[in-house]
């Protein structure tokens, strides 16, 4: 299958982002951290000296447009593939047939594999000695993180270049061309206002697609009026794109990415951008038990002993969600999320539970103390178990020096409270506590 087939593209039924994909560098907007007129990768493209490259990013950025522009740049054969289509024969047909034409011809081949993540391993295996030998010229485009979605020994033989979400000014340059060109919207009459066009470019969220078809769609379905001209204003745009498009892939980069600001945000004790990562999460419909389960990791890790109710908090947003379900547990979860943003922080929790795991498997396992040992079953008190345990009830403060861990890590410390929020207290008692078993 031919991704790039100029009958296609120049088809007038064709949808207006497939016949506006430029065809020259010049004529390519956006991304200039790697293509601007300094980079590496536009003088390797523009000389035709491209080694194999993966281009990451989100939908509608120009991934499949930088492909074709290569495509139309290069002296060598360019093949595309869908990596949704093709299998593990064709693959080998094409790395044999790349081995040849450089072999007997001296011609560089490129192959340009679109949604290179969705390759089996053996389908990568089957491209990898034909990379490694440069045979072919490798051009992946996936819109998954690479370095979890492709074949390590592919990836270390591979470029990656991150392709960006479109920003309003390049988008707004992507419609001015689509309206002015001749095989875009030039041959209609339209006038479309500059507050439509904001709109449209806005809600796109960078996704140039997603711009041409709304501008598309905006013009097409605007009846001319009596000067014959289709007049498309905001009102008209708001209508063609009603919703903002929310980048967020449950199982992709997005939602690990989305998951860390939130996570970021309640550490740093800004609600309010907790409250919006929250709110980009419910938009796209992530699964809020993945949430509150977040919710209660850092209510202890974050804040933990500073104030052990946000602990509770965030288990009653987890009960609310249960009884109540969505969209009505919205309200307890974002309370939750306020009250542990807002709580005075402290991660002593978090040392002292990895302390004593490590101190556990640094240490030898010495048996429990005679003392400590349970004595309520019969026979307990032949072995001597319990003999000499002072009960804390029984003495002022309810409280009595003994020691409670085994001889070889008796002088153990492990948890070190801090002097934020209620550990504040509690740092005294452990003090207090301390004082007391070096003057016994």
């Amino acid at each position: 299958m031919d991704l790039f087939d100029q009958s296609s593209l120049r088809h007038e039924n064709a949808p207006l982002a497939v016949r506006m994909r430029p065809e020259s560098l010049d004529e390519y907007v956006g991304q200039e951290h790697i293509l601007g007129e300094d980079k590496l990768l536009r003088r390797a493209i523009a000389e035709d000296i491209l080694r194999s490259i993966i281009l990451y990013g989100p939908p509608g950025v120009g991934k499949t447009t930088l492909g074709y522009v290569i495509s139309r740049t290069t002296r060598g054969v360019f093949i595309t593939v869908s990596a949704t289509t093709t299998g593990v024969t064709e693959l080998k047909k094409l790395a044999g047939e790349a081995r040849d034409r450089r072999a007997f011809h001296g011609q560089r081949t490129i192959l340009f594999v679109d949604e290179i993540q969705r390759l089996n391993k053996g389908q990568q295996d089957v491209l990898l000695p034909a990379v490694e030998q440069g045979d072919l010229i490798l051009i992946g485009a996936t819109t998954e993180n690479p370095y979890f979605e492709v074949n390590a020994a592919l990836l270390s033989r591979s470029q990656i270049y991150q392709l960006k979400p479109l920003n309003v000014q390049d988008l707004m340059r992507v419609a001015q061309n689509a309206l002015q060109s001749p095989k875009g919207l030039g041959e209609i009459r339209c006038a479309v206002t500059d507050e439509a066009l904001g709109h449209l470019a806005r809600i796109a969220n960078g996704d140039a697609r997603v711009l041409l078809n709304n501008l598309e769609f905006a013009v097409l379905t605007t009846l001319p009026n009596v000067e014959g001209v289709r007049v498309v204003d905001l009102a008209v745009a708001e209508e063609a794109a009603q919703e903002q498009r929310v980048r967020y892939d449950k199982s992709g980069d997005n939602h690990y990415d989305v998951i860390s600001a939130f996570i970021k945000s309640l550490r740093g004790s800004d609600a309010d951008a907790a409250l919006y990562w929250y709110a980009r999460m419910v938009y796209a419909n992530e699964n809020p038990r993945f949430i509150v389960r977040r919710l209660l990791v850092h209510a202890s890790e974050d804040v933990g002993m500073a104030d052990p109710t946000a602990l509770l908090m965030a288990q009653a947003a987890g009960f609310a969600l249960e009884w109540l379900g969505m969209p009505e547990a919205r309200i307890p979860i974002a309370q939750a999320i306020i009250y542990i943003a807002t709580a005075p922080k402290s991660n002593s929790v978090v040392s002292a539970v990895d302390a004593a795991l490590a101190a556990v498997k640094s240490t030898g396992a010495e048996p429990v103390p005679i003392h400590l040992r349970d004595s309520h079953y019969a026979g307990a008190a032949q072995l001597g178990h319990g003999k000499g345990y002072k009960y804390p009830h029984d003495y002022p403060h309810h409280y009595v020096v003994q020691d409670y861990l085994p001889s070889n890590v008796k002088d153990l410390q492990l948890y070190s409270p801090s002097d934020q929020g209620r550990e504040k207290v509690i740092k005294e008692r452990v003090e207090y506590f301390a004082r007391m078993k070096k003057e016994r």
